[in-house]
């Protein structure tokens, strides 16, 4: 079990009225994207991790309803930080759940900070490996232990706040691979990882096998899934294609499975920040994203039935452009 290191810097981010009392009202269309939670409070903490000399910085945004609430943790991509999607931290928290966004040292934004650009190449790549993919599973049990203290503990400021039942894990590239190997993916680099505290997962940018099919690498995973890439979904470390990214939703089994393929996405279309060759970036892409891993959570970490309708039906649409693909199964 990791201990805690505190290291408050609280944020409290005005958002817009409630509207819970409208969302109880089955008058009114279920609608992903309005807030419901007046402000979030933010909280930069520092876990020692239960492997030597590691320590996983995380930021905590919690609602300021006082109710117990779900759990979403996320895992950034190759070179980010527990800063990354920003946008998606704070729409996710004034939706009423409690959001952990982890750091992962080795494969952070450490790597490029300070350094050449040809420098930086080279750190991202051979950080890339099995090494860090093994250490990042292991950050996100440590945090997952963690949460059953911080629910325990009276002076805790999440005392009592956080539904240990129903969490979910999300991430983004390395991330989601991150999010893939602990919610059962069998894979020759690190196997039998898997962690069933995890009731749901977001995978942005999701990996294929690199050896096997991905039948055998996915067949067995069992909770609710969402899979969210680009026409333009590639980068230049690592060996994914836009293409490649596809082959995981057929191999994931039916019943709260789900797949939304944007328009000429590009990679960074799931982050905060534009590379230079993918700007300017689609403002309803991010619109879309909100909204539809919001209806996901809903549906299968609180259990609401307005939200499996909309995910399923061509309500889903309103928030989708033309060509933007989506598939449930």
């Amino acid at each position: 079990m990791p201990n805690l290191i505190y290291r408050w810097k609280l944020r409290w981010v005005t958002g817009l009225l409630t509207y819970s009392a409208l969302m109880s009202c089955t008058c009114f269309a279920y609608d992903p994207l309005i807030p419901n939670a007046v402000k979030t409070q933010t909280q930069y903490l520092e876990i020692v991790s239960s492997q030597a000399d590691r320590v996983i910085p995380v930021l905590v945004s919690i609602p300021n309803r006082k109710s117990v609430a779900p759990a979403i943790l996320f895992s950034h991509g190759l070179g980010g930080s527990r800063e990354a999607a920003s946008y998606l931290r704070e729409h996710w928290t004034a939706r009423g759940y409690i959001t952990i966004f982890l750091q992962h040292p080795g494969s952070d934004s450490s790597l490029w900070l300070n350094v050449s650009r040809l420098q930086a190449g080279r750190q991202l790549r051979n950080a890339a490996g099995r090494e860090n993919l093994e250490l990042r599973v292991t950050d996100v049990t440590d945090v997952l232990d963690i949460l059953s203290k911080w629910n325990s503990t009276p002076a805790h400021p999440l005392f009592g706040r956080i539904d240990i039942e129903r969490v979910g894990l999300s991430g983004h590239s390395f991330g989601a691979r991150t999010t893939q190997i602990v919610i059962g993916q069998k894979d020759w680099l690190v196997p039998d990882k898997k962690d069933s505290r995890i009731k749901a997962a977001v995978l942005f940018s999701p990996s294929s096998p690199r050896l096997g099919s991905a039948e055998t690498a996915f067949g067995s995973i069992d909770i609710p899934c969402l899979l969210l890439t680009g026409t333009r979904d590639v980068v230049a470390i690592g060996s994914q294609t836009a293409e490649s990214r596809l082959a995981v939703f057929p191999a994931l089994q039916p019943g709260g499975t789900y797949q939304l393929v944007l328009h000429k996405a590009t990679h960074s279309a799931f982050t905060d920040g534009v590379a230079g060759r993918d700007s300017p970036r689609n403002p309803n892409h991010h619109r879309a994203i909100k909204a539809i891993t919001t209806a996901f959570w809903d549906a299968h970490l609180q259990d609401n039935a307005r939200a499996k309708g909309w995910l399923n039906t061509n309500e889903v649409r309103n928030v989708l452009e033309e060509k933007d693909d989506w598939q449930a199964k």
